[in-house]
């Protein structure tokens, strides 16, 4: 290696390294803000912690119960990632395997529904809701997640970047199932891409805050990012600065654990689907 190579190759890791220090310092700055009260945190800026991370935890208690926060979220977000995980990727193998009349036109549909805001059917689906009675239920936020036409995109674009239709007809001349090729050949091969898209789907449902705060209207079955919204709704905001930074950064805590154990699934998958052959 060469003086010019070892240079470069230095400036590109200092380039990494500060990266990666932009990335961590906004949740290294949300740990310290929530050590601290409100007048700390509107005063001065500091990394240095504070002492007040009883009375944050004090404070947060007296408006919800985080853990059961936690706990309705959690209900809701597993049910509707694996739903999307496994539906999305049935219709995405579908589009993409099989040639049928019409399949550009689901296609093109898709692409339609993808660019529409989902804001806009908020008053509608309510209504639809309030027919069905199922207001204040969980089922309005689990059950839509079966059509995410997103995450039908980025599969189908997946499988074809990485799976030959040879496999599947193989699998038919030996006498398998569609079904059976479905599930023993095409999902092990899309797992790095099924993987990406329930961690993005996942953090989605986690983050949620508009559908929850309009069918949900009890108390505990609010989940977290609803709870936490009534410590911004205070009339004392800047006492509850710091016990707003503590309930951010335990909600964090489970998106994090997901990205730890996942990561190398979404390198794997953003790698190979940007590949086209």
């Amino acid at each position: 290696m060469t003086t010019g190579d070892k240079i470069k190759k230095s400036v590109i890791y200092i380039l990494l390294v500060l990266l990666a220090a932009t990335c961590l310092f906004p949740f290294l700055l949300m740990m310290v803000n929530a050590t601290r009260d409100g007048v700390e945190i509107t005063h001065s800026f500091t990394l240095i912690p504070s002492t007040h991370l009883k009375e944050n935890w004090e404070t947060v208690f007296s408006f919800f119960n985080l853990f059961r926060g936690m706990a309705n979220s959690l209900l809701v977000a597993v049910p509707a990632t694996l739903l999307t995980a496994y539906f999305s990727a049935m219709t995405a193998y579908g589009l993409a395997m099989y040639r049928f009349r019409g399949n550009k036109l689901i296609f093109t549909a898709i692409l339609v529904f993808m660019m529409i805001p989902g804001q806009l059917s908020l008053i509608g689906f309510y209504n639809l809701c309030t027919k069905l009675k199922l207001v204040n239920s969980y089922i309005p936020l689990i059950v839509p997640a079966v059509a995410a036409p997103g995450t039908v995109f980025f599969l189908r674009q997946y499988i074809l970047s990485v799976m030959p239709p040879a496999l599947v007809e193989a699998a038919r001349i030996d006498g398998a199932s569609e079904l059976y090729s479905f599930h023993r050949i095409a999902l092990p091969i899309m797992s790095p891409g099924i993987a990406t898209m329930a961690i993005m789907a996942f953090i989605g449902n986690w983050n949620n805050y508009l559908l929850p705060m309009i069918i949900l209207n009890k108390n505990e079955k609010f989940t977290l990012p609803v709870m936490m919204a009534t410590l911004k709704a205070s009339t004392d905001i800047q006492r509850n600065q710091g016990a707003i930074y503590l309930a951010v950064a335990i909600s964090v805590i489970p998106i994090l654990i997901v990205f730890c154990f996942c990561s190398k699934y979404i390198i794997s998958s953003i790698s190979a689907g940007s590949v086209k052959e």
